[in-house]
């Protein structure tokens, strides 16, 4: 068990070393100019930050996903579908309720929307959307065409916010898409989905596997737009600026803050817990081994997820929002910094490396690793540099997202549905928690100078998480794309080959 903790750890120190040294590096430029202090915090942070990701990394192989695959594999065998269904709507409420990331996109809008509010909400669309996943995988659709109706569905009522309104609300429905999918909820949903797929099984069974994250992504969105929509009254909002001080969170607020993560992680895991328990007693029938691994799995789960959120909290929320602050007043720093630190941050998301380990594996290594983290990282850089850019200009996001789903969509059609399955999913993992409360600070501070605060924060610095949850979708199809080309150009040449060969180079071939 250590070797593998130390395993983990060196993994977590690759990927959160690349941004702490562009902060650290920054702070002694004439662009940010941090006090001996922060530096500090933000240094120790990110030493936590690695310990936190190391220890929920060997949790999630040890607990989440094991959980997730007996669930759905034992459900589906029972050969009970509504218990199935009604299960995965109860569990994708309970697990999105509970989401870490979700708390603390709700603690940043609470002036807007009552965070219990926007939680619960969010909540039951998850749950709705988490049950026609599976019954995508148990009857077998297509998920290119259940993604086009509901995308089309979405900017439809995206309009009608804008024809009542409420077009400052439509950056905060798409971001609560990716916040959704978080450390908690990827490893369970995804394994949920390769243990229905498997048991049903079938020539397409890894395809099917995934596309449960980008449904689940989907859910959000919509019933955030349907509170908004037909909600009554103004819905205005008023930035904080003490949420995001150094001094704060490491003073009066810092044990509150700890003592806040770890309920919210253990009312998260408790509630996965238990009803995990409910259904081993009534349905799965684990043997004794396998439930000590997911006890001791979930030990290793909590305490990383208490350690890496406080970390991001204490040192990464203050100072994302300060480089905003300083970078705002260079424009074009402010995009290429936009760039650079969206290329590195997406390394320590957590989730994302689980996401990445599963492809690997159900793909059989036909897309590896390296590959998936060159085309996230590629992704989260163009669209964090898009949006920097659409903070200093100040136009509607929409104008973004319409021609990005439009030609991720369109792509849909030109390469193996595996691929399109895989860039949904993505989408939502590369929004995870560093994007929430590191990367959404830093485009907060940044429209705060810029323009004028208010309802102009919701307009133009809000919609950052769902660019990240976006430009993935394009940038993996097209990794696919690509691997169709080059499959059909080298089929082309070795006809080539056969053609111009004369009949004795042929016979002594064979």
């Amino acid at each position: 068990m250590q070797k593998i903790l130390f395993e983990k750890l060196k993994e977590a120190f690759a990927s959160v070393l690349p941004i702490t040294l562009i902060v650290l590096v920054v702070s002694h430029t004439p662009l940010v100019t941090f006090s001996l202090k922060e530096q500090i915090v933000f240094t120790v942070s990110a030493i936590f930050l690695i310990i936190g990701i190391g220890l929920f990394n060997l949790g999630a192989d040890l607990a989440m996903t094991p959980m997730g695959a007996y669930v759905g594999s034992g459900l589906t065998k029972s050969r009970r579908l509504l218990l199935l269904v009604s299960v995965c709507f109860v569990m994708g409420v309970l697990i999105t309720v509970a989401e870490p990331d979700l708390s603390v996109l709700a603690e940043q809008v609470k002036n807007a929307v009552r965070p219990i509010l926007l939680i619960s909400t969010i909540g039951v669309g998850v749950g709705i959307f988490l049950l026609l996943a599976i019954l995508k995988i148990v009857f077998k659709k297509d998920l290119s065409l259940i993604i086009i109706f509901f995308y089309m569905v979405l900017f439809m009522l995206g309009m009608l916010m804008v024809s009542v309104g409420r077009n400052a609300f439509v950056p905060l429905a798409f971001d609560s898409g990716g916040v959704t999918t978080g450390p908690i909820t990827v490893p369970f949903i995804m394994a949920l989905g390769v243990g229905v797929a498997g048991a049903i099984g079938g020539k397409h069974a890894s395809e099917n596997s995934f596309g449960l994250i980008a449904l689940c992504s989907v859910g959000p969105i919509l019933a955030l737009m349907g509170l908004v929509v037909f909600s009554k009254g103004d819905l205005t909002y008023e930035l904080s600026t003490a949420a995001y001080s150094v001094d704060a969170s490491l003073g009066e607020h810092f044990l509150p803050t700890v003592m806040v993560i770890a309920r919210e992680v253990l009312v998260a895991l408790g509630l996965i817990v238990v009803f995990f328990c409910a259904l081993q007693w009534t349905v799965l029938k684990l043997p004794m081994v396998k439930l000590v691994q997911v006890g001791v799995g979930i030990l290793y789960t909590f305490f990383g997820l208490v350690i890496f959120l406080t970390a991001v909290t204490v040192g990464f929320l203050p100072i994302g929002f300060e480089i905003g602050c300083e970078l705002a007043k260079r424009p074009h720093a402010l995009v290429a910094a936009g760039f650079i630190i969206g290329m590195v941050v997406v390394l320590a998301e957590p989730a994302v490396h689980v996401l990445n380990k599963q492809v690997e594996e159900v793909t059989g290594g036909l897309v590896t690793k390296r590959s998936m983290l060159i085309a996230l990282s590629v992704g989260v850089g163009i669209s964090i540099g898009l949006s920097m850019l659409r903070i200093i200009i100040g136009f509607p996001i929409i104008y973004y997202l319409l021609p990005g789903y439009f030609i991720s969509l369109g792509l849909s059609f030109f390469v193996p549905k595996l691929y399109t399955a895989i860039a949904f999913d993505s989408g939502g993992v590369a929004s995870g928690p560093l994007t929430s409360s590191f990367i959404l600070p830093l485009a907060i501070g940044a429209c705060s100078v810029i323009h004028d605060g208010g309802d102009s924060i919701l307009n133009y610095a809000f919609g950052i998480v769902a660019m990240v949850a976006m430009t993935p979708l394009i940038t993996i199809q097209v990794l696919g794309f690509k691997a169709i080309v080059a499959r059909l150009w080298r089929n082309r040449i070795m006809m080539r080959r056969l053609q111009d060969a004369d009949d004795e180079q042929i016979i002594d071939f064979v």
